[in-house]
């Protein structure tokens, strides 16, 4: 999710859910040693619960980082051995560790040394033609005989050659079945599937299955599932029942991010698919895509937006959680 889940996604997120784990983009931790921490790291307390997604190799940095994550208040920080991009593979990071399951081990008993948060570790199911559930099997007993407990899996295996990260997310088949196994032979462990997931009833139907369920690319394409996430899943009231709410809610933050040295929309870029399938979307869409970008925009845009979007939306029912 490079370019999406940064601060400003997050922030609108939380006008959504209040206890849906919420990631950062995976973060290097070059970028963190040398780049700018508060562009790189920053969010708003709104944001919690919250963890950082870490990509690196390297047991010192990995714990470097890990204890800058939790001297910002972070409150779980994930290694990210899925990601299959060319560049993260010329730094010997990301889905190639699955090939270095003792490296990974390494790398992270260090991160759990260095701080009391919870470290993690995402992966997929296999790299290249080391991708049989065996194989998936001695990486999970590996790693998590450094003290890790939970383990995010992505459902696809991750070709480091041939194909795009893109094509990586579309292309290998998922094999959700090789997850529910892996949780069946590490039932000590918390096993979260990842990967293809779209809606929450499929979201519920995994968790008969493994402990936890992590939603990607449908929590950018439509945002809105997770405004039932909170009732379904955590016994919690909805934040709110309407779209219009969600954006009422944000109206003082987009003040805060607009005018002077920010610009609107690096807020509001993250909104687009607030309306997806509803009536008026389009010119949604249209507006903040069109006048976000304006010197000196501001909330005005949004409600111009919110104006344009013809048909008054449903309340969702509230019924009491169990």
């Amino acid at each position: 999710m490079m370019d999406r889940t940064n601060r400003h996604y997050r922030y609108f997120l939380r006008q959504l859910t209040r206890h849906t784990l919420l990631y950062t983009e995976m973060v290097t931790t070059h970028a963190i040693l040398n780049g700018d921490r508060d562009y790189l790291l920053g969010f708003d307390p709104e944001e919690h619960p919250l963890a950082l997604q870490l990509g690196g190799d390297d047991p010192t940095d990995l714990a470097t980082c890990a204890r800058i994550a939790e001297d910002l208040g972070y409150d779980e920080v994930n290694l990210n051995v899925g990601c299959p991009s060319s560049r993260v593979q010329k730094g010997a990071f990301g889905a190639c560790l699955m090939k270095r399951p003792e490296t990974v081990a390494r790398a992270v008993a260090a991160m759990r040394e260095a701080v009391d948060i919870e470290v993690t570790v995402k992966h997929r199911i296999g790299v290249d033609d080391l991708d049989r559930y065996e194989d998936m099997a001695r990486f999970v007993e590996i790693v998590s005989g450094s003290g890790v407990r939970r383990f995010s899996v992505h459902a696809r295996k991750a070709w480091l050659q041939g194909l795009s990260p893109k094509q990586n997310r579309t292309v290998p088949p998922l094999r959700y079945d090789d997850v529910y196994r892996l949780k069946t032979a590490f039932p000590h462990l918390d096993i979260e599937i990842n990967g293809g997931i779209l809606t929450l009833d499929e979201t519920a139907e995994h968790l008969t299955q493994v402990d936890a369920v992590m939603i990607g690319r449908a929590a950018w394409d439509n945002p809105w599932i997770f405004a039932d996430a909170d009732r379904r899943f955590f016994s919690a009231a909805p934040v709110v029942h309407t779209r219009a709410e969600a954006v009422a809610r944000l109206m003082p933050y987009l003040d805060r991010w607009s005018g002077g040295e920010h610009r609107l929309h690096r807020v509001t870029r993250h909104m687009l698919n607030l309306y997806r399938g509803q009536p008026g979307a389009r010119r949604w869409k249209q507006i903040l895509t069109t006048e976000s970008t304006r010197p000196g925009a501001g909330p005005e845009v949004v409600e111009q937006a919110l104006a344009a979007v013809t048909r008054r939306e449903p309340s969702r029912p509230s019924p009491s959680c169990p």
